[in-house]
């Protein structure tokens, strides 16, 4: 229960199930959600939430303890995805309400624009800030959230022992699913990067609200290659808000023949998007679905 109860899960060709536990709340107050409550340190909500725990996917019966914990600091990770190398890969949502809860450290122009959403690589061990840090994607670094003693973005303190995500993307668009690309029929420039679903927000005011697509981040030998870039957008219609927005890209796949599946849960729909000829073609409703062409000219 709580705030991010979903429980996305990844089994690893060694036969690992890893699963994330996402928080049960914001940013591990002693009030959630509450303006100038501080954080609970040290948050004992570390043991069984926020993090990624590892099973064996060849067993039955086993109990969920603290002792299976993986990685930790991590807010809420719904997308999980290999590499080629087999590296492990997870999405982070990051925190809200830094405007709203500490006006006086953060502008409203901060608000919508911190914390950015993260990319990282799943280390055993690891701990990658949250609740006490966010990666602050203007400065590119992880600095202390005021719940923990910061002062809007200039102390670090113990984020300098945390882990920095391998990439980054604009705050509030919400990852909700990755998949890393190893298919063979899609461009070499997209051969090895993620695709990333973004859900859209619903706290960037006073700014417009962000997200409701699909992104592309270029990877190479872990970590990013190059800029992000839009792979296909359209989905929210004429309202980027999520009460109104047409569709909401929630989930991905990869095909055995590399088409890639992107689905929505507005609406239940699925879209099925294949390379042909220097062209990316997405059936069903494809006039939702404005997918780049081949990018080859765009990336290193």
């Amino acid at each position: 229960m709580g705030d991010h109860p979903m429980h996305p899960f990844l089994i690893t060709p060694k036969g690992d199930l890893l699963v994330d536990l996402g928080s049960a709340t914001n940013d591990c107050e002693k009030q959630n959600r509450y303006p100038h409550s501080p954080g609970n340190d040290p948050c004992t909500e570390k043991m069984t939430r926020g993090g990624i725990w590892r099973y064996d996917a060849n067993k039955t019966d086993q109990r969920f303890s603290p002792a299976e914990r993986f990685a930790s600091g991590l807010r809420n990770s719904e997308g999980l995805s290999l590499d080629g190398g087999g590296r492990i890969f997870a999405t982070q949502h990051g925190r809200d309400q830094l405007r709203e809860d500490w006006p006086e450290l953060y502008s409203a122009r901060q608000g919508q624009d911190l914390p950015a959403e993260e990319v990282v690589e799943l280390r055993q061990g690891a701990d990658y800030g949250w609740p006490e840090c966010y990666f602050d994607n203007t400065q590119k670094k992880l600095v202390l959230g005021p719940e923990y003693g910061g002062d809007g973005g200039k102390k670090i303190g113990v984020c300098a022992e945390r882990q920095e995500p391998v990439a980054s993307f604009p705050a509030h668009w919400a990852p909700n699913d990755m998949k890393i690309y190893l298919g063979k029929t899609f461009p070499k420039a997209y051969q090895g990067g993620a695709f990333i679903a973004f859900h859209g927000s619903w706290n960037r005011s006073p700014g417009p609200q962000g997200g409701y697509n699909v992104v592309f981040q270029p990877l190479a030998d872990g970590k990013a290659d190059g800029a992000y870039i839009i792979f296909a957008d359209g989905f929210a219609g004429a309202l980027k808000d999520p009460g109104r927005a047409a569709f909401r890209p929630s989930g991905l796949a990869v095909a055995p023949d590399g088409a890639v599946f992107i689905s929505d849960d507005v609406h239940g729909r699925i879209w099925r998007v294949t390379y042909q000829g220097g062209n990316l073609d997405a059936a069903v409703a494809s006039s939702a679905c404005a997918c780049g062409r081949d990018p080859s000219n765009q990336f290193r």
